[in-house]
């Protein structure tokens, strides 16, 4: 099977492909490369997702697409006794996004400066329109709050953050996909989230369940 970040990959032809783990589809693909589309279509939508949350949904098509292109050239690589493919997914992801550092930070600052502007041709007699427009300007505000906040953060500590909040992994699966110690993210998940409370007065949007026990050092 080949595969390059600029096309997208055939969808599984078969339906029996789906059973089994996710280590068994790379195991298989490594002499079956075709098998290797079931890992696609268990979670490019999610990888999508998430690329175009931190860079834009303009840059996630190609980017979502390199993530699969070298997870494919590294599944000789993977490590068969971790059925679970997401962490690896994400750790890839995570690591292109980093060459967009700049225009990650960039983009969350310019959402912070966004102008709130209310949509023409929104009108419902069901909901007074001054009740209408409070609601969206509170919530957009939230948004572009944290999104200038986000911008702010050291890229470590954005990674951690969002890879768990937006790629919605835990804290080992974290670690795993970072390719650092448990430890060290939840030391820098705590100071992340110290350090976007402090910048939006005491909120926290990310709506993480943080474990209560003081973090270690990383």
């Amino acid at each position: 099977m080949t595969v390059s970040p600029s096309a997208g990959l055939r969808r599984a032809p078969d339906s029996d492909e789906q059973v089994g783990s996710d280590a068994s589809v790379i195991e298989r693909s490594r002499n079956e490369p075709d098998a290797f589309t079931v890992l696609f279509d268990r979670y490019a939508d999610d990888i999508h997702g998430y690329a175009a949350r931190r860079l834009g949904v303009e840059v996630a098509d190609d980017l979502m697409a390199e993530v699969f292109a070298v997870a494919f050239q590294r599944r000789h690589r993977y490590d068969v006794s971790r059925p679970q493919a997401r962490p690896w997914l994400y750790g890839i992801a995570t690591k292109l996004i980093s060459e967009h550092r700049r225009a990650e930070a960039r983009r969350f600052r310019a959402l912070s400066r966004a102008a709130l502007v209310e949509p023409d041709g929104e009108n419902s007699d069901s909901e007074p329109v001054a009740e209408r427009v409070v609601a969206r300007v509170t919530a957009e505000s939230a948004r572009v709050a944290l999104a200038g906040a986000l911008g702010e953060l050291p890229a470590r500590y954005r990674d951690v953050l969002l890879v768990i909040a937006w790629g919605d992994l835990d804290y080992a699966e974290a670690a795993e996909a970072l390719g650092v110690p448990v430890g060290t993210v939840r030391s820098r998940l705590h100071r992340a989230r110290s350090r976007l409370r402090e910048a939006l007065g005491g909120s926290d949007p990310t709506t993480l369940q943080e474990e209560q026990q003081e973090p270690d050092h990383g």
